[in-house]
């Protein structure tokens, strides 16, 4: 087993769903509560990365991220290094790949809940703040917890878009679906077989998990 990638892994899926959760509830509330006529082209952007070639983000985000790009020459004056090839980078790619994890289970779960809750919210009184904290978010933490657990898992099994942008560098950009890679092109498949293992614990607990979180999401509504 390659702890060092493994560690490496939990800090990034860690991080990714810490970022990636208040947008999630932010946007996933907007979308399931808005009505516009541009929102069919916000919920396709937002999908996007499930149906993209994760080498096609890669791409563009390696491009965006270049010496030569102003985002890679503006961190390069701030911290003295490239983006591209960086942790730093490896976790904005994870971010982006994963919004549809995190906000799709979000929206769905907002969307579920009767419209008259909120309007008896508001004719009682209580502030939108309220009204959110104290009956939208006890009502909707199947949705949100999923979305935290499907961007955990998928950013754990993450490859095409993190070799892009930030190629496999231990203790830096190598995590544990790299190095299992890795260890496959070195013919060692015993440690390969660990590795492949776990991740595949991993993905049957998050699945498991989010079938008990929809029954369970079922029951209440």
């Amino acid at each position: 087993m390659d702890w060092q990638a493994l560690n490496l892994s939990l800090l990034l899926g860690a991080l990714t769903v810490a970022i990636l959760l208040p947008l999630a509830l932010v946007l996933g509330r907007w979308l399931a509560l808005a009505r516009f006529r541009g929102r069919a082209v916000i919920e396709a952007l937002v999908t996007l990365p499930l149906v993209l070639p994760p080498t096609v983000i890669g791409f563009y985000l390696l491009s965006a991220m270049g010496p030569q790009s102003w985002a890679g020459r503006a961190w390069a004056a701030l911290f003295g290094s490239g983006l591209a090839f960086s942790f730093e980078a490896i976790l904005v790619a994870s971010v982006l790949v994963n919004l549809p994890f995190a906000v799709q289970p979000v929206q769905r779960a907002f969307e579920s809940i009767d419209a008259d809750l909120r309007d008896a919210a508001a004719t009682c009184g209580h502030s939108l703040w309220h009204s959110l904290w104290r009956i939208e978010l006890p009502l909707a933490w199947p949705g949100i917890l999923t979305g935290a657990v499907l961007t955990f898992a998928h950013t754990l099994g993450e490859f095409g878009v993190v070799l892009m942008v930030g190629g496999s560098i231990p203790g830096k950009t190598r995590t544990l679906a790299l190095s299992l890679y890795d260890r496959v092109q070195a013919f060692d498949m015993a440690s390969a077989n660990e590795m492949a293992l776990l991740l595949m614990a991993v993905s049957l607990v998050a699945v498991s998990l989010v079938f008990l979180l929809g029954q369970r999401g079922r029951r209440h509504g």
